[in-house]
């Protein structure tokens, strides 16, 4: 099947603003879990490439699941035990791997600043996503009305089963029991969608496409075959 090699959010495709989701016609770019690390750079660099971005300023978040960020002022290959990552300055391209975890661009077109966030349950819970927003605040004086988000591909709430004990961290907007079951459908999308607004995000967009249900995309549910996408932001 033909698979777009590079995904965006219509919304984010701004003056300002580079930004892309990559797609297994690109191949993985995890390198955690690769079973050739050489092949996995390759495949980061060709998307670099793809969006315009010097592959060599490439910064990947460690991501731990939680909700540390991390301010980037200049390139560097990795920032171990952060799930989020800010810049204002052009010539840095902010990166992350994905698997059914979401990510969040986050862009102040005022202060010409911008976040890349890895959200998966333990992250959204922590409010990784409302940390961005406020250490786009601290440091460039981004207002959070003027900020606007992207939240990219991730699992879909029809699709993501989790036990009592993950449901029960949510509100229950966000959680949903399976009939003639102990489980639970969770929507991050949904529950990073109102986190955002509440941190004052006026313009939250989604890309609304599912991880699990797209097979040009990685998901951990569908194969854990510890491939993953990439996403990446960067300021011009």
């Amino acid at each position: 099947m033909n698979m777009p090699g590079v995904l965006t959010i219509k919304e984010l495709e701004v003056n300002g603003l580079v930004h892309a989701f990559s797609t297994l016609e690109l191949g993985t770019v995890g390198l955690k879990h690769a079973p050739d690390p050489a092949t996995a750079v390759a495949n980061r660099t060709r998307f670099a490439e793809a969006v315009g971005v010097d592959p060599d300023t490439i910064t990947v978040a460690g991501a731990v699941h939680g909700a540390d960020v991390a301010r980037i002022a200049v390139p560097q290959e990795s920032v171990n035990g952060v799930d989020a990552l800010v810049t204002d300055r052009p010539g840095i391209a902010l990166f992350a791997t994905y698997a059914d975890c979401y990510p969040i661009v986050l862009w102040d077109p005022v202060h010409h600043a911008a976040g890349l966030v890895h959200a998966g349950w333990r992250g959204t819970e922590a409010g990784v996503a409302r940390a961005a927003v406020e250490v786009m605040a601290d440091a460039y004086g981004s207002k959070p009305k003027d900020i606007v988000a992207g939240i990219g591909p991730g699992i879909c709430g029809e699709c993501y089963e989790v036990g009592e004990d993950v449901a029960t961290k949510f509100d229950a907007r966000f959680s949903t029991p399976r009939p003639s079951s102990q489980k639970f459908l969770l929507d991050l999308a949904a529950a990073n969608q109102a986190q955002l607004k509440a941190a004052g995000v006026r313009h939250v967009h989604t890309l609304g496409l599912c991880t699990k249900e797209t097979a040009y995309l990685p998901s951990h549910r569908r194969d854990a075959d510890g491939r993953r996408f990439g996403a990446l932001v960067a300021i011009r």
